[in-house]
């Protein structure tokens, strides 16, 4: 039996998607786009004059990233391939320890794979890991707490949905 990769690689493309829909949505003047305009300082000028295929571009692969990066944290099942990564016969049919993976993976494979689960390990990376980042940056920068907050609200919901999105799908 050939070794099975965990991984649907398709839906890292979608929830890479998250990032610029939730920002749309959170950023939009009629929602806090005012109240980050005047916490960074920019204006609508400012913002009409930047090259926007550039940034929706970068934010898109830097987000593909973030998607990917996310597969560890709320696919608990991806840690056995680590563990057994440089062993002997580990991708090999039929070795003791193919064996030992297959059962494995029949028995657990499945196990907090929802996307309840996934969106609470993307809360909690944002909460736990995002929202110190934005906030040392933000104290370095003079920046507010209102900034704080808008940035890591956008990033607890972005996160939830994508690591819903790839625990369930991925």
């Amino acid at each position: 039996m050939q070794q099975k990769s965990l991984m649907n690689f398709y839906i890292f493309f979608i929830a890479a998607v998250i990032p610029l829909a939730v920002g749309a949505v959170w950023y939009n003047p009629k929602v806090l786009g005012n109240a980050w305009m005047k916490s960074t300082g920019l204006t609508e000028e400012q913002l009409r004059d930047a090259n926007m295929l550039k940034i929706f571009g970068l934010t898109y692969v830097l987000s593909l990233l973030i998607a990917l990066s996310l597969f560890s944290v709320v696919v608990h099942q991806s840690a056995i391939d680590s563990i057994f990564l440089n062993e002997p016969g580990f991708g090999e049919a039929g070795s003791t320890l193919d064996v030992y993976y297959q059962d494995f993976m029949a028995k657990y494979g499945r196990n907090f794979r929802t996307f309840k689960h996934g969106a609470f390990h993307g809360a909690l990376i944002a909460l736990m890991f995002a929202m110190p980042v934005i906030g040392i940056n933000a104290l370095f920068e003079r920046k507010s707490f209102k900034y704080v907050a808008i940035h890591a609200g956008y990033w607890v919901i972005s996160l939830a949905l994508m690591g819903g999105l790839v625990c369930q799908f991925a």
